[in-house]
């Protein structure tokens, strides 16, 4: 099972999804998860996973784990060269460094160059930026590589983005 997370604010709220799906092609019959939280915290420069990583264990505890191979996150797993944490790296420890996160952020506003790879996607001129932990970044290039979907974004993670964002 492959799970992946986004979230969106509004009104002092978050809307976290999760779309679960088994096959890294996959494009359809995925299965959706979702949540709201009201009273969610600002968000701090920076700091950007204080205010996601509730909103994912949040729903990740009410999701059966069992045959879990990976989460994917919205953003980065480290956010310089020295190994900062990142929202994904600090969701890793929260999970016991025992499930693979992989990053894949669309703005690369991180100062990190060794531990991040460009992803060009369909005939997209801007890359993806994916960064993992407990897997190597090759490997987890490759997957989302071969995500379905002939865009920049892969067909899950525009789907993922767009019902984050249906209120």
């Amino acid at each position: 099972m492959i799970l992946a997370f986004d979230t969106y604010y509004f009104d002092g709220k978050a809307k976290t999804v999760c779309l679960e799906f088994t096959e890294w092609n996959q494009s359809e019959n995925f299965k959706v998860h979702t949540e709201i939280i009201d009273n969610v915290e600002e968000y701090i420069p920076g700091e950007f996973y204080k205010r996601e990583l509730p909103c994912i264990l949040s729903l990740l505890n009410k999701m059966d784990l069992t045959n879990l191979e990976v989460i994917i996150v919205d953003g980065f797993v480290y956010l310089d060269d020295e190994k900062k944490y990142g929202l994904g790296g600090h969701l890793y420890e929260k999970l016991n460094k025992k499930t693979p996160i992989i990053g894949v952020a669309k703005t690369n506003f991180a100062s990190i160059e060794k531990d991040k790879k460009s992803l060009i996607r369909g005939e997209s001129v801007k890359p993806l930026y994916v960064t993992a932990i407990g897997i190597e970044l090759e490997d987890a290039f490759q997957k989302v590589e071969s995500m379905a979907g002939e865009f920049r974004m892969p067909t899950l993670l525009r789907e993922m983005d767009r019902l984050t964002k249906e209120i």
